[in-house]
């Protein structure tokens, strides 16, 4: 009998393509860095704070989608940012696998038994002094959301397609503190992904799909 291929960005696709991903080994180069080579910035960021956000992949039968926020403009840090859901590890987490279903949960309402954890992407450095693990998960829909008014103004979902284009990966630029800082920008209708976000896409881009 022959086997069928999976339709392209279909969660099937997706996890062929998680499955058949290299091992993370130490030493997987992934971060702010690759962007911003000798930068002054990413000399004086240690001891990095660990960290782990959820890459929530859904299950749709048109195409599979990328749950995404936009982290409240009142936070102090990354405001007004879209973000995957995420932050610090605890001591008492069962690991980033765990920070990031219970910050998930505490963030947007997302209950556990909607998100099956399928693997991990290579830590990510980020120029705020993060070492952050993306965990990779697939969402069975028919959840409702409930967000947490003091970390987050909305939630939106992103086709996956659209953001394993290249072609909408730009790259962009701003001065921070004087010094000029390079990152991808991935605009989609009225939302807009870059910086970190946008970096750990890339990633994801380029270690599943390019």
């Amino acid at each position: 009998m022959d086997q069928v291929t999976p339709a392209p960005f279909s969660i099937a696709d997706f996890r062929a393509r998680v499955a058949a991903q290299a091992a993370i080994v130490p030493g997987d180069d992934f971060g702010d860095h690759r962007f911003n080579p000798g930068h002054p910035r990413l000399t004086h960021i240690k001891p990095l704070r660990d960290a782990a956000v959820l890459i929530p992949v859904v299950d749709h039968a048109e195409g599979a989608t990328v749950l995404l926020t936009k982290r409240a403009e009142k936070l102090r840090s990354h405001s007004g940012q879209v973000a995957f859901p995420g932050g610090t590890i605890d001591p008492t987490d069962s690991g980033p696998e765990g920070t990031a279903l219970r910050e998930t949960f505490e963030e947007i309402g997302l209950a556990r038994d909607y998100i099956e954890i399928v693997g991990r992407m290579p830590d990510y450095v980020s120029g705020s002094g993060y070492r952050i693990v993306p965990v990779l998960s697939v969402v069975r829909p028919g959840f409702s959301l409930t967000l947490n008014a003091d970390e987050v103004d909305a939630a939106f979902e992103v086709p996956l397609g659209f953001l394993m284009d290249p072609a909408n990966h730009k790259r962009d630029s701003r001065m921070w503190n004087d010094l000029e800082w390079v990152f991808y920008d991935m605009p989609y209708g009225d939302q807009r992904i870059w910086g970190v976000t946008a970096g750990i896409v890339r990633t994801l881009y380029e270690r599943l799909y390019g």
